[in-house]
């Protein structure tokens, strides 16, 4: 019998908030978009907590059609880029993951390969990529198009550019730089690789002006949950967030990814999957369910449509905070955000106040005490409905503070989270191996 399995835990640190209002809560810093302290000292509290991994997720904030009114209720207007983050947090923490989005229908490979090399090496092996194909159809509008990709082109792009990095990533063999100062030797000319990638989208030479990252590869995270994003994610990921808010469904969503991947020939056990869940945790759960309400309360309605809107791939201002939600035109954008949106508002038949509050706080959103949190994850976990969490916070840096200091105490007595780092680089931590080069034999 193995060792009981332990939660893979990855802080989402989105500034200066997840929930759409909690910004505006009274413990929230409101300025910590711009402010590297403040980002630095939320890192140091997730490492301190000892999760695997901190996420900065990245879209272009504005929608297709600019209102100042509107987005001036909105926190989702000014962040940093985050390589350009990941790279100062490198510095200022040792053991923790550092995931950064980047997307492959708007970035170059040549480009993304070098960027995380890069921050692999700064890191010393604590980089990952969250590989994306883009949600919001406004990221053409700065990059020179008029519109964005078809939803299946964009999948496709992603797996050649993918193993375009990949490729590139192999540009150097390990032991390819000798430093031989006697000789003048730098580095051994047969060690280096040169990927010639061509086809009819990309044409990539190589080699790659860094040596091979400290990992083999940087940890390749995958989002989409539509059938093109799983196909992907079994083909390349090693972790998968997604975005269930059921047991039973998340279930079927992890026993899906897991046959996927043993499809392809891949040990399933190399692909782990995270739902996202943000808790609201207090010492008892009238506390807890008084923190939420409160922070219900503080959503905009302005805001609460516009992000409603998003997530429904449509435009619903015309439509009473009472209404029920209409029937929805097929995206081009986020179809499982919308798919998951449409599913809830049949299941409940709530109207859309009440969707655009249970949006805010996140699909799976737990409130409780400390003991009430470690339930979920632990059934979750046993359930075979997940190897750990995305854990979303409504506020920073208040509700991370007392998930480390309420939660984390809580899943470490059951002996569900591990009590130090295991490993110095990230794939350690996650006990995943590192990669072969394709050029070994």
């Amino acid at each position: 019998m193995g060792a009981p399995r332990k939660l893979v835990l990855g802080a989402f640190l989105q500034t200066p908030s997840q929930h759409t209002a909690g910004w505006r809560h009274p413990r929230a810093d409101a300025e910590a978009s711009l402010d590297i302290d403040a980002q630095i000292a939320f890192a140091r509290t997730a490492e301190r907590g000892l999760f695997h991994a901190i996420f900065i997720a990245d879209t272009l904030p504005f929608p297709m059609v600019l209102d100042p009114e509107v987005l001036s209720f909105s926190s989702r207007v000014v962040d940093f880029e985050p390589m350009t983050l990941l790279s100062a947090l490198s510095v200022a923490t040792k053991h923790i993951g550092l995931v950064a989005t980047l997307s492959t229908t708007y970035f170059e490979p040549y480009a993304v390969a070098r960027q995380f090399a890069s921050l692999d090496h700064l890191s010393k092996g604590r980089a990952g990529w969250n590989v994306v194909t883009s949600s919001n159809g406004a990221e053409a509008l700065n990059h020179s198009r008029d519109r964005h990709p078809e939803h299946s082109r964009r999948y496709e792009q992603a797996i050649e550019f993918v193993d375009i990095v990949k490729g590139l990533w192999d540009s150097w063999d390990d032991d390819a730089f000798v430093f031989d100062k006697a000789s003048g030797r730098f580095f051994l000319p047969a060690h280096l690789n040169v990927l010639n990638h061509v086809s009819e989208r990309y044409r990539v030479r190589g080699p790659l002006p860094v040596a091979r990252p400290p990992q083999g590869y940087p940890v390749i995270v995958q989002a989409g949950s539509s059938d093109a994003g799983r196909a992907a994610a079994a083909g390349f990921a090693d972790v998968v967030f997604t975005a269930q808010s059921d047991l039973a469904g998340a279930v079927d969503f992890y026993t899906d990814m897991k046959s996927r991947a043993a499809a392809v020939g891949r040990n399933p056990d190399h692909l782990l999957i995270l739902p996202g869940v943000t808790p609201v945790v207090a010492p008892t759960r009238a506390e807890a369910e008084k923190k939420y309400r409160e922070l219900q309360e503080l959503i905009h309605p302005v805001a609460g449509m516009a992000m409603l809107s998003a997530a429904a791939g449509t435009d619903l201002s015309g439509f009473s905070p009472e209404d029920r939600l209409p029937p929805l035109p097929e995206t081009n954008g986020d179809k499982t955000r919308q798919a998951l949106l449409v599913e809830h508002a049949q299941k409940t038949g709530k109207s859309i106040r009440e969707l655009y509050r249970w949006l805010a706080s996140g699909y799976n959103t737990v409130v409780g005490t400390p003991a009430d949190i470690a339930d979920q994850f632990e059934e979750w976990l046993d359930s075979r409905a997940a190897d750990g969490f995305n854990v979303r916070f409504s506020s920073l840096p208040n509700d991370l503070d007392d998930f480390v200091e309420l939660v984390i105490p809580e899943l470490q007595r059951r002996g569900l989270f591990h009590r130090a780092y295991e490993g110095t680089t990230l794939r350690e931590s996650l006990g995943l191996p590192r990669p072969q080069s394709r050029y070994e034999s």
